[in-house]
C-alpha cells in the first residue's frame, strides 16, 4: 500500500490562491505518474493535472493558465498551485498515483492504483 496524504485545502474567495500538497511514501520506481483529480457534489470525478517522468505534464482545459502541478525532486511529493480560483473550482481534490506507470489516459481515474482521501477546496463568489 502506498499512502497518499493530501493537505492545503481550504476556503477562499474568487480570485484567490491555494496550494495543495500530496505526500507519498512510495519507493523510487523507474516509471511513475501522479495526478490531481476533483469531484464536486453530483458530478463525476475529473482529472485536473498530472505529472510523470514519462510523458510530461497535462492539464484540464478548465485550469490551464491558472493551475500548476510540480514535484519535489528528492521525494515523491507533488503540489498543485491554484491561482485565480473560481466558484466552479469548488470540489474535493484527490491525489492519485501510479507506481509504476503502466500507460493509459492521464485523466482516467482507472489509470491510477493509489488514492488519497481528499482535501476540500471551496471558492466563494
Amino acid at each position: 500500500q502506498v499512502p497518499l496524504v493530501e493537505s492545503g485545502g481550504g476556503s477562499v474567495q474568487t480570485g484567490g490562491s491555494l496550494t495543495l500538497s500530496c505526500a507519498s511514501s512510495a519507493d523510487t520506481y523507474s516509471t511513475w505518474r501522479m495526478a490531481w483529480f476533483r469531484q464536486a457534489p453530483g458530478k463525476e470525478r475529473e482529472g485536473v493535472a498530472s505529472i510523470g517522468n514519462i510523458g510530461g505534464t497535462y492539464y484540464a482545459d478548465s485550469v490551464k493558465g491558472r493551475f500548476t502541478i510540480s514535484k519535489d525532486n528528492a521525494e515523491n511529493n507533488i503540489q498543485l498551485q491554484m491561482n485565480n480560483l473560481k466558484p466552479e473550482d469548488t470540489a474535493m481534490y484527490y491525489c492519485a498515483a501510479s507506481f509504476p506507470w503502466h500507460g493509459g489516459v492521464w485523466s482516467n481515474s482507472r489509470s491510477y492504483n493509489y488514492w488519497g482521501r481528499g482535501t476540500q477546496v471551496t471558492v466563494s463568489s
